[in-house]
């Protein structure tokens, strides 16, 4: 009987293990891995639609969106300069909408995290590149070099802008656009009597460019402070010169010792002096 009992709680024990196991291979633990989502726009394979959508949705203020359909767009196009000019145009919209919100604060100036590129910079950057690459296989594409300067002037790289813009007048002149632009990063680096020209241009191109219009104005006031000379105060100067002339006067005074020998002058008799001729009638 002992035998039966023994070999009876053998046989549970072992029931007891494989349902455990059983319960461990169907119900295992979650596994930590982190699975992409998958971009709504991922149906999308041809990159000019791609930024097309992305193009409308930014202009509907759809900003978020917009990303995933330019970050599409240049995953099937990495040459795409535009996808990443505007790629980095929808960026600095959501960067600058986070900061409004509160939602990301400023980092500290000399932080590690002030030291990361910010998408928008990124993405910019590759624009950057892309435009050149264009360029270099395309050295008449005025509309490449112009969009070229929007670039750099969004990476506030003011003098890469302003050869940019300069390149793009050589190819197309007659553009008011481009001639606003080019004022505008002059301004922007004091340039302010170079800006003048190319302003007027535009504004002779485009009568109601008033954008140049204010620009002009602008360059103009600059000039005149840079041309401005202050008027010599002519009080303060007269005060000077009379002071340096007293002073020259006493000096010259002091230094001169007095002639102690020189003698008396002699009187002339009474009879002798030079009478006042009276005055004679008219």
């Amino acid at each position: 009987m002992k035998q039966i009992f023994v070999f009876i709680g053998f046989v549970s024990i072992a029931l007891a293990g494989c349902g455990g196991s059983q319960t461990a291979v169907n119900s295992p633990e979650p596994a930590n891995i982190e699975v992409a989502a998958e971009s709504p726009f991922a149906g999308i394979t041809d990159a000019a639609a791609a930024l097309a959508e992305g193009n409308r949705l930014l202009d509907e203020n759809q900003t978020e969106s917009a990303i995933e359909a330019l970050k599409q767009a240049v995953k099937l196009d990495p040459d795409l300069a535009e996808a990443h000019f505007k790629l980095g145009i929808a960026y600095s919209l959501l960067e600058m909408q986070l900061q409004q919100s509160g939602a990301v604060t400023e980092p500290a100036a000399n932080s590690k995290e002030a030291q990361k590129k910010r998408n928008s910079q990124k993405a910019f950057e590759k624009a950057v590149a892309a435009y050149k690459k264009w360029i270099a296989a395309n050295p008449k594409d005025d509309v490449a070099q112009f969009n070229l300067g929007r670039t750099y002037n969004k990476l506030t790289k003011d003098e890469e802008a302003e050869d940019a813009f300069k390149e793009a007048i050589k190819l197309k002149p007659d553009d008011a656009e481009y001639q606003t632009e080019l004022g505008a990063i002059l301004i922007k680096l004091a340039k302010y009597h170079e800006a003048i020209e190319p302003l007027k241009k535009a504004i002779k191109l485009d009568a109601g460019n008033a954008r140049a219009q204010d620009l002009l104005d602008d360059a103009e006031a600059g000039r005149q402070r840079l041309d401005y000379v202050p008027p010599k105060n002519t009080n303060q100067t007269a005060g000077n010169k009379t002071s340096n002339s007293n002073a020259n006067i006493n000096s010259n005074s002091a230094g001169k010792p007095q002639n102690t020998n020189t003698k008396p002058r002699k009187e002339e008799p009474k009879d002798k002096r030079p009478t006042r001729t009276p005055d004679r009638p008219q």
